[in-house]
């Protein structure tokens, strides 16, 4: 008879940006021996370091991050090629290691992992080049009145503050000639390992005080710098984020260096509230502050004695 499977675990640590979830990592990553997979959409690019805050050698701390630098700017990669990616790359991390951790911001590329992609159609790239092309030119309402044209259902529950959701949904609907919310499932698909949820998150002062000194930080690191290297790729979707177009609108001369950072300041703070929505709405996390160790070791703890069944 074959010796039954241990239990393997995925930590999935999740929360907004500038919370502290890389430390946490780390030491968690410390704790069980393991590895960790980001989830973070833009720290996959090598070119996005300084913008996307991607942790450095020192703050990895020898610790393993994948899909950190993984691709370049030039290649298209989105939430569905990373599910499969990630479930290939687990399955090699599993016969090594009893659990991993995920971690990230990205709330669609952690749901791609833990309850699978909708099969979507395939799309015209060019379709995409034309929305994003408007969006630049007249912002985001003309095509958040499209959407609502095309598909009113999918319209009533995107976030109608980030433009890459609503211009993929906009993609889909016309290279398909079907609403986007045709193609979405309902429930998730089945893993063959157990999914632990962490949500972290500070005191909204707190949080909006790392924030503002993260954006300090990432300015005096030559933010500008790279954002003027990547200005030949702004209409790419991986910065179609706060970060980077804030610093492109003033290279544009849409206004001065100090509304630039103003804004840059304003717009962290507001996806970090989105950020939060989209978890608390989205998943069934058990949230911490990150310097509850103790606590957050004792939950992981119980969760790996007492696994749903999957």
């Amino acid at each position: 008879m074959p010796a039954v499977q241990a239990p393997r675990f995925l930590i999935v640590v999740v929360g907004p940006t500038a919370v502290g979830k890389t430390d946490l990592c780390v030491r968690l990553a410390r704790h069980f021996g393991t590895e960790i997979i980001s989830a973070d959409s833009r720290q996959f690019y090598q070119e996005m370091s300084i913008g996307t805050a991607k942790p450095t050698p020192e703050e990895q701390q020898g610790i393993q991050h994948h899909f950190v630098d993984s691709h370049p700017i030039t290649e298209t990669y989105n939430a569905g090629a990373y599910e499969q990616d990630v479930l290939a790359l687990l399955g090699q991390l599993y016969q090594q290691y009893k659990s991993v951790i995920l971690t990230g911001g990205s709330g669609l590329y952690v749901r791609a992992v833990t309850d699978g992609m909708d099969e979507m159609p395939e799309t015209d790239p060019a379709v995409r080049d034309k929305l994003t092309a408007r969006y630049r030119q007249e912002g985001l309402q003309p095509l958040l009145v499209q959407l609502q044209q095309l598909d009113p259902a999918y319209y009533e529950r995107v976030d109608k503050a980030n433009p890459q959701r609503v211009i993929r949904a906009l993609e889909v609907c016309l290279s398909s000639g079907q609403p986007y919310s045709d193609f979405r499932k309902a429930g998730a698909q089945e893993r063959p390992f157990h999914i632990i949820k962490v949500g972290l998150n500070r005191n909204r002062q707190e949080l909006y005080e790392r924030i503002d000194r993260r954006m300090d930080l990432m300015l005096e690191q030559g933010l500008l710098e790279e954002a003027k290297t990547l200005y030949p790729y702004r209409d790419h979707n991986a910065l179609q984020t706060v970060g980077y177009k804030e610093i492109f609108d003033y290279l544009e001369g849409k206004y001065d260096w100090e509304e630039a950072v103003r804004l840059l300041k304003r717009n962290s703070r507001r996806y970090a509230k989105r950020q939060l929505t989209w978890f608390h709405k989205h998943q069934d996390y058990t949230w911490f502050h990150p310097e509850q160790w103790d606590a957050i070791l004792t939950f992981i703890g119980e969760q790996m004695q007492h696994p749903k069944q999957v």
